[in-house]
């Protein structure tokens, strides 16, 4: 397979501490590859550094062999877009919320809605009115708006309801099976046997495949 994401020799610390101690990997395009590692590992900091949210202390990592340390950091992000844990509602509607990512109009908007399974008249619903499920699915909407090459996943479902991870898991699949590139961390076990393509396992600040 071809890799859409590549890490080389990267180490971050946190505080006193190397989070990440001269990780090397590849994430391959047009799958779903599963981070997984014991709770302060540093999975969240890799998926950080990936999208410059995060700057490495050493090492480089390459989006499609670019490194994302190099151009503009906004274009980066649309190509490179991440969906976090805790959902988070920016004021306004749903449209309001999606009309940040992409100027549409409101077919364009609900069928975006539909890509993270979102089915129904919610553009004009308060988007901090959501449930917790509905909010996840349309950060994710939000983020597929901007057409990104790769998705992080920083254990987008942890909190949900089953129906509502059942959704985001067919959506991630979906978007992988398209042709995109989704890096997921996850501790559960079912949700790893489900998805994941690859999996990636992060020891000791490294990572083995």
């Amino acid at each position: 397979m071809v890799d859409a994401l590549t890490l080389e020799a990267v180490v971050a610390t946190r505080g006193d501490r190397r989070v990440l101690d001269g990780v090397s990997c590849a994430v391959a395009a047009a799958a779903v590859t599963v981070l997984r590692g014991p709770s302060g590992s540093g999975k969240s900091t890799l998926l950080r550094l990936c999208n410059r949210l995060d700057v490495p202390e050493q090492g480089r990592i390459l989006h499609r062999d670019r490194d994302v340390g190099e151009g503009d950091v906004l274009a980066l992000r649309r190509a490179v877009g991440m969906v976090f844990q805790k959902p988070v509602a920016l004021r306004g509607t749903v449209r309001d919320n999606l009309a940040v990512a992409v100027d549409a109009d409101d077919e364009e908007y609900a069928a975006l809605l539909g890509r993270a399974g979102l089915e129904g008249d919610f553009l004009d619903r308060t988007a901090a009115e959501l449930s917790g499920g509905e909010l996840q699915r349309m950060c994710l909407a939000r983020t597929l708006a901007t057409d990104p090459d790769v998705l992080l996943l920083d254990e987008p479902t942890s909190s949900l309801d089953e129906e509502s991870v059942a959704v985001i898991e067919q959506s991630v699949r979906a978007f992988a099976e398209g042709g995109g590139t989704a890096l997921w961390v996850s501790h559960d076990a079912g949700q790893v046997d489900r998805i994941a393509d690859t999996v990636l396992t992060l020891e000791q600040g490294r990572v083995r495949q």
